[in-house]
């Protein structure tokens, strides 16, 4: 273990909130430990976001502990072992050690134990298996520090056995891949994957959604999901074609921006053509409206901009600012960026870059009703129907907002 690593796990223990939490249910015949992702990310120097403790205590005895020492426990899913204890204001899961009795695909029938060997071998893969007690010492039952080691995925004894206690496995050995994986898909993974993916089937929607989302938004994402395409199991999970260009151009613009990634930009590239696209992906990934309107913005952005066989000149890139949005236009051209349409003229492009970054604001139509009726005009439908009047020339003219050009709008909506 490094010296980077050792300190990054001397960080963790030494979180007041937490070590008190570690104090008080490691001691008196029980033994606690901080297991999965948080040791996990600190050996492999990631953030830390949550902290998940197991431990040998029941239950019962959990909440009995945290509450004499002042801290809040709920009994988030006691049935399953789990309690959670805010302690100064941060939550932790706290799970009573547990045997698989009998697994049903994605739920399993349990009983508590206390053989932290055993906890660990029943999970997923050998880099979420370790745990780390209070004093310090990184216990390890399954490789997973030589797996951390050397980049790897690599699931837990017989890999087909793994995936059928939870057929969520399969997505989640891309998806972990995608962020912890520094080479190939492990082959005997992969193949108990393929093997087994008619399990995705029984899968509710929206887990699905949420590891194909963390996927997308992964740091390998675009490695890999070529790999989970050419595998087949793009048709499985979303049910259509996909472009894995324009997810390339979309991850390296956010890259080469300084973003985070974006995951519903990437799901756009990869899998919306058209509007029925969108509806779709909807439905399958339980999408929110905002985030429909999204993928459907882009659809719509981008079937215009394959009608086009001239370059964008500032004037059409300004309008299409103001009718989109900028940011359904600076989805749908990063994707398609480098492909023969659309094409942009030297002030098109000027202007674009203008509104990508920042530097200028969508336009926004500088006329109100009120301005209408300011001018004598009886409140009523025939305003809204001037206002619409004035606005097509607004846009047909590039989107001026200069003091004169408003005036001149203004004069239109006020012709007979």
């Amino acid at each position: 273990m490094t010296a980077d690593q050792k300190a990054a796990l001397a960080e963790l223990l030494g979180r007041p909130a937490l070590g008190r939490l570690l104090e008080i249910l490691d001691c008196r015949g029980e033994e606690t430990r901080i297991v999965g992702g948080a040791v996990r990310n600190a050996l492999l120097g990631r953030p830390i976001a949550d902290v998940d403790l197991a431990t040998t205590a029941t239950p019962e005895e959990v909440m009995a502990r945290a509450e004499a020492a002042g801290f809040k426990a709920v009994p988030t899913g006691v049935e399953h072992g789990t309690v959670t204890v805010v302690a100064e204001g941060t939550p932790y899961e706290v799970t009573t050690l547990r045997e698989d009795v009998e697994t049903h695909g994605r739920r399993a029938t349990v009983r508590f134990g206390r053989d932290f060997e055993a906890d660990a071998r029943r999970r997923d893969f050998t880099i979420n298996a370790l745990s780390l007690g209070l004093d310090g010492t990184v216990h390890d039952y399954v490789g997973g520090l030589a797996d951390i080691a050397s980049r790897r995925v690599v699931f837990i004894g017989e890999p087909a056995a793994r995936i059928r206690e939870d057929y969520l496995r399969i997505l989640r050995f891309f998806r972990f891949n995608a962020e912890y994986s520094d080479g190939p898909l492990d082959p005997a993974g992969l193949s108990a994957a393929l093997r087994e993916r008619q399990g995705l089937a029984i899968l509710s929607r929206e887990r699905v959604r949420l590891e194909f989302l963390k996927l997308l938004a992964a740091r390998r994402a675009v490695e890999v999901v070529e790999t989970l395409a050419l595998a087949g199991f793009a048709l499985r999970i979303i049910r259509g074609v996909v472009e894995l260009g324009r997810l390339s151009r979309a991850a390296s613009f956010e890259h080469e921006e300084g973003g985070h990634p974006d995951p519903i930009h990437r799901l756009a590239a990869l899998a919306v053509f058209v509007a029925e696209d969108a509806d779709r992906l909807r439905e399958l990934l339980r999408l929110s409206n905002a985030e429909h309107e999204r993928l459907a913005a882009y659809s719509r952005l981008l079937a215009k901009l394959r009608s086009r066989s001239d370059p964008l000149d500032a004037r059409s890139v300004r309008r299409l600012a103001a009718e989109d949005g900028i940011g359904a236009l600076r989805d749908v051209l990063t994707a398609t960026e480098g492909e023969p349409t659309p094409r942009f003229s030297a002030d098109g492009l000027d202007a674009y870059r203008r509104f990508a970054a920042g530097r200028e604001d969508a336009p926004a139509f500088p006329l109100k009703g009120a301005d209408l009726v300011a001018r004598g005009m009886a409140a009523g439908p025939d305003v809204g129907l001037r206002l619409t009047r004035a606005r097509e020339a607004w846009l047909a003219e590039g989107c001026p907002m200069d003091e004169a050009s408003t005036a001149r709008l203004l004069e239109v909506a006020l012709a007979p």
